[in-house]
């Protein structure tokens, strides 16, 4: 049974509906628990608690089509201001809080919204962004000289928010990492929430108001932001976790009595991990969803939880595309198979031209249907290259078998994924080669057991030839990355670094990347503190310093 029995949820195509809906079906449930914080909503708390942050919102003057960005780690005040920010038309920005004051400030430049939401543990970060005559509030701080201070707003009164939205209204600008090296803001209506949230009622896991769900990511991701409206629309339980603990996460899946979760990046082989443990199989779990579920380990983290794990494919920009059914899961556990399109979603795997390849060969996975990003904010160019001919190109190479089952198996995108973040390399490349240290810097992913990828970097030094001494090279290499650790969030600082003569070049000039891959090359390993070797034993030579000190 789910929870849209009884109700035509087809109708409700906004989230502020959504929210009030829930209130209506269901009060006294609880909707959301913040584990750390031990703070628990009904559903008419949430929607009681989301009015009054949207009465304060339109008291600041922030209405229909205003932009409000919100730099937060997991705390109630996100999804508050989320909600209340949809039910007057107004759009949030979420904001990584471990960026730096550069990528924080050209973001806020970008998205240019009329106010900034934090905590006080990320003020100081906020501030230290040139404002722009941006107003900035404090959510739980009295505020003080140019900062607005929202303590107390839960327990305010304030009237009831009287604006109508609708399924093209936006909600969210969603920033995301892509292929040009800087964000792009996806333009997320109330409809693409409501289309991507419906099938998870409509179709498997079929969630119902018996459900819990639980997550593990920050709010300013997509995922916590989908498994809450989720919720609200089949009246489930949401559980927040401050953020991922490998050592105490199967203890939380029992303690609240979890039936649904999605997992991503190393979380999966972390878990499997952990030491052994008899209540490993005691939980109330029916299923776990999880993107890129490492093919070699599949089998045994089902034989040790004795749950289905479920692969899957979606981007923010698109939503829900692929997923593993039942009557295939058994035949695809460790295949890397992510399964057939969504009810809502086509797919097809394409040559460069857009012709369609026959079965089983490999393309460009390229997706079409309701439910996906209305562009990219303040980017014509970006979204024209991406939506072509009414398809949404992903960049991601893929095959697709004579049953419409699709297989990833490569990128287009210059990019690495580490422990599920995306980073585009070429940002990284541009930051590292401001360093006046750095003539050219060329980055790759490296294959990671734990994190999926990690980013080598190769660096042509400015000036004196830098191999003469260890000390002199890892004086330069301290440099270099603490200019690359003061302009990028932490995820993004390369863990191993090389120092090369020259970089490999194509005819049109362009950074050979497939020949760095496959470079056989020393490496320092920032993690920790060694020399290792990188890259294929027979990879072409001279092109590479082959240096102990490098």
């Amino acid at each position: 049974m789910t929870g849209t029995s009884g109700d035509d949820a087809v109708k409700v195509q906004d989230l502020a509906t959504l929210t009030r809906r829930a209130a209506r079906l269901w009060p006294h449930r609880r909707a959301l628990r913040f584990d750390q914080r031990d703070i628990d909503y009904t559903f008419a708390e949430l929607d009681e608690l989301s009015d009054r942050y949207a009465a304060v919102l339109g008291a600041l003057g922030i209405g229909y089509g205003d932009r409000i960005a919100l730099v937060f780690d997991n705390r109630p005040e996100y999804p508050l201001l989320w909600l209340g920010a949809a039910k007057i038309g107004a759009a949030v920005v979420p904001v990584n809080p471990r960026y730096s004051v550069r990528e924080l400030t050209r973001l806020l430049d970008h998205a240019d919204p009329a106010l900034v939401v934090t905590s006080s543990d990320y003020l100081d970060l906020v501030l230290a962004s040139p404002a722009g005559g941006r107003r900035v509030a404090v959510t739980d701080a009295e505020g003080g000289p140019g900062v607005i201070g929202l303590d107390g707003v839960d327990a305010a009164a304030g009237p009831t928010p009287d604006q109508a939205v609708y399924p093209e209204t936006l909600a969210n600008i969603q920033y995301t990492s892509g292929t040009t090296g800087h964000p792009k803001g996806c333009m997320l209506s109330h409809g693409y929430w409501t289309t991507m949230v419906r099938k998870y009622a409509d179709g498997f896991p079929h969630l119902g108001p018996d459900d819990v769900l639980l997550t593990a990511q920050p709010f300013y991701y997509l995922d916590p932001q989908w498994s809450l409206a989720a919720c609200l629309l089949v009246g489930s339980s949401l559980v927040v976790l401050d953020r991922f603990h490998p050592t105490s996460f199967w203890d939380k899946v029992r303690t609240y009595g979890v039936t649904y979760l999605y997992c991503i990046g190393m979380m999966p082989t972390l878990l499997l991990r952990q030491p052994e443990k008899p209540t490993d199989r005691e939980h109330s779990l029916r299923a776990v969803a999880c993107s890129g579920i490492p093919k070699d380990i599949h089998a045994a983290l089902e034989k040790r939880f004795a749950v289905p794990w479920y692969e899957g494919f979606g981007m923010t920009e698109t939503g829900g595309d692929l997923r593993v059914l039942p009557d295939d899961h058994d035949e695809l556990v460790g295949t890397g198979c992510v399964g057939r399109p969504n009810p809502h979603r086509e797919a097809r795997i394409v040559d460069e031209r857009g012709r369609a390849v026959p079965r089983g060969a490999t393309g460009e996975l390229i997706l079409r249907g309701a439910g996906m990003m209305d562009g990219y904010y303040r980017d014509e160019t970006a979204t024209c290259a991406v939506f072509r001919d009414g398809w949404f190109h992903t960049g991601d190479l893929a095959r697709m078998d004579d049953l419409g089952r699709v297989y990833l198996t490569g990128r287009l995108k210059d990019m690495a994924r580490r422990s599920g973040e995306n980073i585009a390399l070429n940002e990284v490349e541009a930051v590292l080669c401001s360093s006046e240290r750095v003539s050219q810097a060329a980055c790759v992913p490296v294959a990671d057991d734990v994190r999926g990828e990690e980013v080598h970097a190769f660096l042509v030094i400015n000036g004196e030839v830098v191999g003469g001494e260890a000390e002199a090279a890892a004086t330069t290499l301290d440099e270099v990355v603490a200019h690359a650790s003061a302009n990028l969030a932490p995820f993004k600082v390369p863990r191993y670094w090389s120092f090369v003569d020259q970089l490999p070049l194509t005819p049109s000039q362009r950074v050979a990347k497939e020949k760095l891959r496959a470079l056989r090359v020393t490496a320092f390993d920032r993690s920790t503190g060694e020399h290792v070797r990188l890259g294929s034993p027979s990879a072409p030579r001279g092109l590479v310093s082959e240096r102990a000190d490098a």
